[in-house]
């Protein structure tokens, strides 16, 4: 069974920076596609930014050049760096994996950035 759990959210100052990570257990999963997508209240998933197996990276217009995606395939992990974050920034977010064209989620993490 897949299971991915996030850690690192919390609430940081606006220009703070936050790292988030997800690791994803069940399986080995260095051949698919990862990534991290954010919802704030009352509003729909997005995503934020995907790494590719081979590590081919591809970002939100909002978050390029603060945002940095990366991935440790020993590990089945994922992680966020996020710099220079901003209060529109504040959202849950979610680490997503691909499976044969199927999207699993974690749980969430709370990012909440104050002005």
């Amino acid at each position: 069974q897949v299971q991915l759990v996030e850690s690192g959210g919390g609430l940081v100052q606006a220009g703070g920076s936050l790292r988030l990570s997800c690791t994803a257990s069940g399986s080995t999963f260095s051949n698919n596609p990862m990534g991290w997508y954010r919802q704030a209240p009352g509003k729909q998933r997005d995503m934020v930014a995907s790494i590719s197996s081979s590590g081919r990276t591809n970002y939100a217009d909002s978050v390029k050049g603060r945002f940095t995606i990366s991935r440790d395939n020993a590990k089945n992990a994922v992680y966020l760096q996020m710099n220079n974050l901003k209060p529109e920034n504040t959202a849950v977010y979610y680490c997503d994996l691909v499976i044969h064209w199927s999207n699993y989620w974690g749980q969430g993490a709370q990012v909440t950035v104050s002005s």
